[in-house]
């Protein structure tokens, strides 16, 4: 290894990089993030004391709403229990038989089935109903489970006036009971599933940990449980193992893959210094890593604490859906009222006992119930499994009526590291020459500049072709490096080293190297026996994918701007290559929020996509601030959403899911409100002079459809399609292209 060589560079360009040695004309990067070693890895940890998460939603506990206490077992076992005394109860109900014309069972005891069974049903299912309206009603906040109660209770009530023939009213509600207890606890427990599916969704990846890791101890091997690794313990992950713990490697190296965290299915390499994730695979080679996370430290812990502070968070169609429910407990109760007054002032009392029965009975809001928590639920679940991780539920809302996109550069549309985009050679000297003489002088050096420049060479066929061999590598401080190539003298460096020799750029090249510079790209030159034999341009270059997420978000009418510390050159550059509407360029860090206030000022609904650590004021400012790589920033607080992956085509998924959640969310409120509001005056028989009245049977029957109807469609979301790639496929070529590089198995999104 050698030690750090020094170029004349004047300041770093990225952040967490510094190489004194590089003298670049232009700073690659004035961006001061300090972005985390550790952004471009999206993995996950199991707590130390919980190896494997191994989520089981049947004894998911909220903690929150209407929910509070419950468990989605309780519901569930509730449910099929009640399920079972339904059925005798429905087959023995005399409106049953009637309706659907067969004769009931006749045997001693027979009559007795319904009301025993459905009282049975009544205080066993309906418990949780009856003790969720007591509270609502103890708090003077009548609402949905207020509602429940009041229709199981009347229904209970005045079934057994009936049974017990008392005043001759044929209410016979058994087997409305039963079947309203049963759709109401199965669709809470529906609801209660998709709400701990986003969990399920992240905590299935504590399912790919290892039960046992081997810890490397006085060079030898120990194999110990995954809960007993502490930070600092070294443990060896051979080929094929997975990664017990996030850490960094300190020996060796292999290619990752890390389909299961990002959904790339490409293996991507990992070498000494760089972060490895729990769970992810060694595919090829035997590395030793360093533990840095455990416990509540890990990244996945963040991301639990995320889905279940986006679940626990309220949003303005769960408020709408909140008073909707409200409103229709007066509602019902004043259309009930006003039933068993007019109908008595007619004569008819008998009538108006029952009217009013049914009218309480079916005004039971359970579709309601479910329009706006069930959509809300599978957004958060869609999301989780297309990387889009959701702090907030307002964000989700929010995002639909997004007018602008503001995406910081660096990190964001740029991969915030070197990349060699430029190489000119003198006359007598090839380009492959070139990048040959310098990548074998930069060899022996560790810094992100030299590993571009070997980089690029390797992917150069003549370069790799000559791989000449660098030996004596030396690095001078502000001026470059010198290494003895198949015994020539090359150095590489900037400007610095120029003035130094007193040499100056060749014309030759000259034109090449001035327009590298006024784009703000850093500028090296390399040298054999003293002569300058050509130049690289090397920039923080532009990720494939920002091109099509910037022209598919205008493409669906939200323009794009971006924001940078970097000079206006540099700025300027990256904007003209991506097609951004609009640059902010020499921002300093700390006043990028005032650039979001200018674009709100304007009139425009902003979201902010940055790193997550020096954008947070900006991130907080926007109505919508999105943290692009979760790494070890997923706990931030500032960001609403954090994309799991760095692909900035992730927003796309984040508005189609949006625009798809509201839909949703509306025709959910439509057909659940407008069932109730036509129902329920039919069942008070407005329309009795007409010869049209709801019976008690279609009410129920109707009650359940309306159930169905709102379950089924908020399901639909689930044929959504979010793979970014397919976003930003914005016309049939890209889209068929987009299809066509689909692995056979495809990761989830």
């Amino acid at each position: 290894m050698s030690t750090p060589h020094h170029h004349d560079h004047p300041r770093p360009a990225v952040p967490g990089h510094e190489h004194p040695g590089h003298g670049l004309e232009q700073p690659l990067d004035h961006h001061s993030h300090g972005r985390h070693a550790d952004a471009d890895t999206h993995g996950q940890a199991m707590p130390a004391d919980h190896p494997h998460s191994g989520f089981d939603e049947d004894h998911v506990v909220h903690a929150h709403g209407e929910h509070a206490g419950h468990s989605t077992a309780m519901f569930k076992n509730k449910f099929w229990l009640s399920l079972v005394l339904a059925v005798p109860v429905v087959i023995f109900s005399p409106m049953v038989g009637h309706l659907l014309g067969y004769h009931i069972p006749q045997f001693p005891g027979s009559a007795w089935i319904p009301p025993v069974l459905g009282t049975i049903i009544f205080f066993y299912g309906g418990m949780p109903f009856l003790k969720g309206g007591l509270t609502e009603l103890k708090s003077r906040q009548p609402g949905m489970m207020l509602l429940i109660a009041m229709a199981i209770t009347v229904a209970f009530l005045a079934s057994w006036v009936t049974t017990l023939g008392i005043g001759g009213f044929d209410l016979d509600f058994w087997w409305e009971l039963a079947l309203l207890v049963v759709i109401m606890l199965l669709g809470h427990w529906m609801e209660m599933r998709a709400l701990g599916a986003a969990s399920s969704a992240l905590d299935a990846l504590a399912a790919l940990l290892p039960d046992e890791a081997e810890k490397v101890l006085d060079g030898e091997t120990v194999t110990v449980a995954i809960h007993q690794l502490a930070v600092g313990d070294v443990v060896l992950v051979r080929s094929g193992a997975r990664v017990p713990a996030d850490g960094t490697i300190i020996g060796g190296s292999a290619e990752f893959d890390e389909s299961m965290i990002t959904g790339e299915s490409k293996a991507v390499s990992r070498t000494v210094g760089e972060a490895v994730v729990a769970g992810t695979v060694a595919t090829d080679n035997t590395v030793r890593v360093r533990v840095e996370a455990v416990g509540s430290d890990t990244a996945l812990a963040g991301i639990q604490r995320m889905v279940a502070d986006a679940q626990a968070s309220s949003s303005r169609a769960q408020a709408l859906a909140d008073r909707a429910a409200a409103w229709l407990f007066w509602f019902a109760l004043v259309a009930g009222l006003l039933t068993a007054i007019a109908w008595t002032l007619l004569g008819q009392p008998d009538d108006a006992v029952v009217r009013t029965v049914t009218v309480l009975v079916i005004a039971c809001p359970h579709a309601l119930g479910l329009a706006i928590p069930l959509v809300i639920a599978l957004s958060t679940e869609r999301a989780a499994k297309a990387g889009v991780l959701i702090k907030n539920r307002m964000a989700l809302e929010r995002m639909r009526t997004i007018d602008v996109v503001l995406f910081d550069k660096t990190g964001t549309l740029t991969e915030g590291a070197h990349a060699v985009t430029g190489a000119a050679a003198v006359p007598g000297t090839s380009e492959g020459e070139l990048l040959a003489f310098a990548a074998a002088a930069e060899a022996d050096s560790e810094h992100p500049v030299a590993r571009a420049i070997v980089q690029a060479a390797t992917a150069h066929p003549e370069a790799t072709r000559l791989g000449p061999r660098g030996t004596d590598f030396q690095s001078a401080t502000g001026r470059g490096v010198r290494a003895s190539v198949d015994g020539a003298e090359v150095m590489v460096g900037g400007p610095n080293m120029l003035r130094e020799l007193g040499l100056s750029t060749p014309a030759m090249i000259a034109a090449a190297t001035r327009e590298w510079t006024d784009r703000g790209a850093g500028v090296l030159h390399v040298l054999r026996e003293g002569t300058v034999i050509g130049a690289l341009a090397l920039e923080d270059q532009v990720r494939p994918e920002s091109r099509a997420a910037v022209r598919a978000l205008q493409d669906r009418g939200v323009k794009v701007a971006m924001i940078t510390g970097d000079a206006r050159q540099v700025a300027d550059a990256v904007g003209a290559d991506l097609g951004i509407d609009e640059v902010f360029a020499e921002v300093l860090p700390q006043d990028k929020d005032s650039k979001v206030t200018e674009l709100q000022s304007r009139g425009l609904t902003v979201a902010m996509v940055g790193d997550g650590v020096n954008d947070a004021p900006a991130l907080a400012r926007a109505e919508v601030g999105i943290a692009i790589g979760a790494g070890t920033d997923v706990a931030m607080e500032s960001a609403g959403v954090v994309l799991a992956g760095n692909d900035p085509r992730a927003v796309l998924s984040m508005i189609d899911l949006s625009r798809a959640s509201y839909t949703k969310m509306i025709q959910n409120l439509v057909w659940a409100t407008g069932y109730n509001i036509i129902a329920v005056p039919l069942a008070a028989g407005v329309l009795a002079p007409a010869g049209i009245v709801l019976s008690p049977a279609v009410g129920a029957v109707l009650m359940s459809v309306s159930t169905i109807v709102v379950a089924l469609n908020a399901q639909l979301l689930r044929r959504l399609d979010l793979d970014p790639a397919h976003l930003a496929a914005t016309d049939a070529e890209d889209r068929a292209a987009a299809l066509s590089k689909r692995p056979a198995t495809a990761p989830t999104h």
